[in-house]
């Protein structure tokens, strides 16, 4: 096993125990992203001259025996929508190709204050408002396992770049399901934290609003189910409660023919819900409030009609979307990508009156509590989409659809997102043509622990992370 292999709670620990300098992980780490990414176009922003100087002061702080912090010397990357001192934070748009930040995003300041190395950032869709990983100002990023295929979104830079080993661990954030998409893609684990867990202070762009804002968690997106547990507990604003998973329920909802998982997906879930039977009680229950989740989800995006985003995209001027669209798609002159300017005019159409805004807050404050109750003894086993890594565009056509079709698609990621819950996303399996294959694992807000050690137990049992070596 060589370190592009290693999680970054193994890495921390032969580090400090000398059996791998902080400089050669570093080295390592710069030399395959330097190898994987004109192909996969993953990481748009890297700091590697200051990142080595970074590493010899691990190095010399670990002979000193001054070194302190769960993850001391170990290299990481970061979504390019949070800040980091001095590198750009630009949403993918060409009149922000110039924009830095002159702070740490409070996540980046908690992970460097225990010792993390930044490698650099990575790729995102426009504004991180769509599934796809594609943007004017970087391009699209690739899907290792098939270059010919999406990475998902808007994590996608991330999961590409854990998938190939690039660093340690990353970090992403997730609200319509941009941590799960990417790593159930690639092949990585990824944990979407519950509503107001961890800060969005230095993310780009920021969630004003707060029906949007309970929807996003941030999280990583990571080699190992411990990774992810050891991130949380570093960025979250509480460390999770132990809790005894022994007297838990599992619940598994039979695949509703509506939402068209293909045989080899459900396939995956039968085996995973066989293996669980023989240690938990499980449920074969659609869990309350599941298939309303999607249009809740797409309502509560469509807050404002996306005037918020749209003002980002057109600054200081009236925003004409569907000009810029037209523009687009038949002389690819926009300064926008297509993508985003559809989802705005998505966004407008599906805007909610003032009243719908009003119901929507009354059905949340209800729904919350109701799920809340439910899921005190229970964890839910879905899957993350009705089938592995599409081609190039097909997530967007399926989710930004006029004929409303993520509600078909949409439901297993919204679920998480519109209740704000926190989720994990596991690995299991592969197809025939190795491509990745995962399932995600939902629970109480507070009850981290045991979606933890419910990842860990499959993890153990099926796939978990397998790094891509296409490249090698």
């Amino acid at each position: 096993m060589t370190i592009l292999d290693l999680d970054a709670s193994t890495l921390a620990k032969k580090i400090k125990m000398r059996e791998v300098s902080s400089v050669e992980a570093t080295r390592a780490y710069i030399d395959q992203i330097r190898k994987v990414n004109p192909k996969l176009n993953c990481v748009v922003e890297d700091r590697f001259s200051s990142a080595v100087k970074e590493a010899e002061r691990c190095d010399q702080a670990i002979l000193d025996g001054s070194a302190k912090g769960r993850l001391f010397g170990v290299p990481i990357s970061l979504k390019e929508a949070f800040d980091v001192a001095g590198m750009k934070t630009t949403g993918g748009l060409l009149h922000l190709k110039r924009r830095r930040a002159d702070t740490d995003a409070e996540v980046v300041a908690r992970l460097r204050a225990e010792g993390a190395i930044v490698l650099g950032k990575t790729n995102t869709p426009t504004l991180c408002f769509c599934q796809e990983t594609d943007n004017k100002l970087y391009g699209r990023t690739n899907n290792p396992w098939d270059l010919n295929r999406t990475v998902g979104g808007s994590s996608g830079g991330e999961g590409a770049l854990i998938a190939v080993g690039g660093a340690a661990v990353g970090v992403g954030s997730d609200i319509g399901g941009s941590i799960r998409f990417p790593s159930h893609f690639t092949g990585v684990v990824g944990f979407k934290s519950g509503r107001g867990q961890v800060s969005q202070i230095g993310h780009f762009p920021y969630m004003e609003n707060p029906l949007q804002a309970r929807m996003q968690g941030i999280g990583a997106i990571a080699k190992s189910v411990q990774d992810a547990r050891l991130i949380h507990e570093i960025i979250a604003k509480c460390r999770p409660a132990n809790v005894d998973i022994s007297v838990s329920k599992i619940v598994i909802p039979p695949m509703h023919p509506e939402y068209s998982v293909d045989r080899e997906t459900e396939g995956i879930v039968g085996e995973v819900k066989d293996f669980l039977a023989e240690m938990f009680e499980i449920e074969r229950k659609i869990p309350p409030l599941f298939n309303h989740a999607a249009l809740l989800w797409q309502l509560i995006m469509s807050i404002d009609g996306a005037r918020s985003i749209a003002s980002l995209a057109f600054p200081g001027k009236r925003a004409f979307p569907a000009y810029e669209y037209v523009k687009e798609k038949l002389f690819g002159s926009s300064s926008l990508h297509s993508y985003l300017t559809w989802a705005i005019m998505g966004a407008k159409l599906y805007a909610p009156s003032p009243e719908q805004v009003e119901g929507i807050r009354t059905e949340l404050s209800r729904g919350d509590q109701l799920i809340d109750e439910y899921l005190k003894n229970r964890l839910l086993v879905v899957p993350v989409y009705h089938t592995k890594a599409p081609f190039h565009g097909e997530v967007f056509r399926e989710l930004f659809s006029l004929r409303k079709t993520f509600l078909t698609y949409l439901p297993f990621i919204a679920y998480a997102n519109t209740w704000g819950l926190p989720s994990l996303t596991v690995p299991v399996a592969a197809d025939r043509a190795g491509l990745p294959i995962g399932i995600q694992i939902i629970g109480r807000c507070g009850h981290e622990d045991a979606i933890f050690q419910l990842g860990e137990i499959i993890e153990n049992q099926f796939r978990g992370y397998v790094r891509c070596r296409n490249f090698d």
